[in-house]
């Protein structure tokens, strides 16, 4: 059993769970464009990266449609237009600066409370 500061409180499992999620997300980011340079490199066409609403639809096409109505029912206009323009954005550019946050809010830190180098 490890000895540390927060030994019983189950801190350093909880930041090394959050750390590893936030390397998923920033995996996947990556590789989502990746898949786009691809994309646009076979195609020979100008540069269109998948937002996350064209990602969502290729793993359920009716579920993207349907979020939208139940969005819109439960909460009003400028709600709606959020999340509408967040499923517009960037696939990689979503799950990449989600992966970053994480990875620079759950980095290891030292005694000091100060980031280690």
């Amino acid at each position: 059993m490890p000895v540390g500061k927060f030994c019983g409180s189950g801190d350093i499992t909880h930041m090394a769970v959050f750390r590893f999620v936030a390397l998923v997300l920033i995996v996947l980011g990556l590789m989502l464009l990746g898949a786009d340079v691809v994309t646009m490199l076979e195609t020979g066409a100008e540069p269109r990266l998948r937002s996350l609403e064209n990602i969502w639809a290729l793993f359920s096409a009716s579920g993207v449609e349907s979020f939208k109505v139940w969005i819109a029912e439960i909460a009003g206009g400028p709600v709606t237009d959020g999340i509408v323009a967040v499923l517009g954005l960037p696939a990689f550019a979503v799950f990449g600066v989600i992966g970053v946050l994480l990875a620079v809010l759950f980095r290891e830190r030292d005694d000091f409370g100060e980031a280690s180098a």
